[in-house]
């Protein structure tokens, strides 16, 4: 079983998020720990392209194992947007707050609010590479509520759930979220890896 893995992110909410996924069954590092200052290009235009595209950067440069994320909110009545570009779909400074106004303002008082997040996670294991997905359905409300998480999480009710995901405590959170789902796809497929 191969243990240590780089998580290609220098986000330290999804990097604490990942790490309480695993339950320590895994040595997961971020980009920091192993002295990657780069800024990882995201230029593709689906999440698997991007999460391979941060996932490849990594592991042809550290030659180390190593899985990349890339997680966007699709607003139904936007188009799927904003979906790749949810991180900076109001700008290239990648503020959330500018993010959510951008969203509630363009979602006006329309009763169609529908959304989901969805996440791709991009694993390269010994060279080879492999994809886990996490949806969840959920929907945008008209306020932020709640003072945790991070994103769009203020604004995201998911299906069958009266709280943002601002509002659920992390632990709820981290068994339910779309980035869970994927994530524990992963560890799943390395627990069982070559066994």
């Amino acid at each position: 079983m191969v243990e240590k893995f780089v998580f290609a992110t220098n986000n330290q909410h999804k990097l604490d998020e990942v790490k309480e996924i695993s339950e320590d069954r895994f040595n997961i590092v971020g980009l920091s720990d192993i002295g990657c200052n780069d800024d990882i290009p995201e230029t593709q235009d689906t999440f698997e392209g991007n999460a391979l595209q941060k996932a490849r950067f990594v592991y042809e440069k550290y030659n180390i194992n190593c899985f990349a994320d890339d997680t966007g909110l699709e607003v139904d009545a936007l188009n799927g947007a904003p979906g790749v570009y949810s991180a900076r779909y109001a700008g290239e400074d990648k503020k959330s707050e500018d993010n959510i106004k951008k969203i509630l303002n363009e979602l006006g008082e329309s009763p169609f609010r529908t959304a989901r997040f969805r996440t791709v996670v991009a694993l390269i294991l010994e060279g080879k590479e492999y994809f886990f997905e996490g949806v969840i359905e959920g929907e945008i409300i008209k306020e932020r509520k709640g003072e945790g998480g991070f994103g769009y999480d203020s604004v995201f009710v998911p299906e069958g759930l009266n709280a943002t995901f601002a509002e659920l405590p992390a632990l709820v959170k981290n068994s339910i979220s779309h980035r869970a789902i994927a994530v524990q796809k992963l560890f799943y497929f390395l627990r069982h890896y070559q066994q």
